[in-house]
């Protein structure tokens, strides 16, 4: 038990320390923006081809086609995985 509240006081003290702009060791990762419809068009799927086989609902991805939204978060590394290697992430989700 002191083992594992030891390492979460050390992530507490790290997320501190970087949020008072300390921590140079400290990495953020931002995904890139990605152009959705271009990406669905770049891997020849329709809207509701491309939202059923990356978990998306067909009409999120239309808001993100049009502008309406940005995709944020998980959905955004996705995509970004998407961009980089389409065809490993259909076969890691076929297995």
């Amino acid at each position: 038990m002191r083992k594992a509240f030891q390492s979460i006081k050390r992530g507490l003290l790290e997320a501190v320390e970087h949020a008072q702009g300390g921590a140079p060791e400290t990495r953020v990762h931002r995904p890139r923006h990605v152009d959705v419809k271009a990406l669905r068009a770049s891997v020849g799927m329709t809207q509701e081809q491309f939202a059923a086989r990356f978990g998306f609902s067909a009409a999120t991805l239309r808001h993100w086609e049009r502008g309406d939204r940005k995709p944020r978060g998980p959905a955004l590394v996705l995509l970004n995985v998407i961009a980089h290697d389409a065809k490993a992430v259909m076969a890691a989700l076929a297995a």
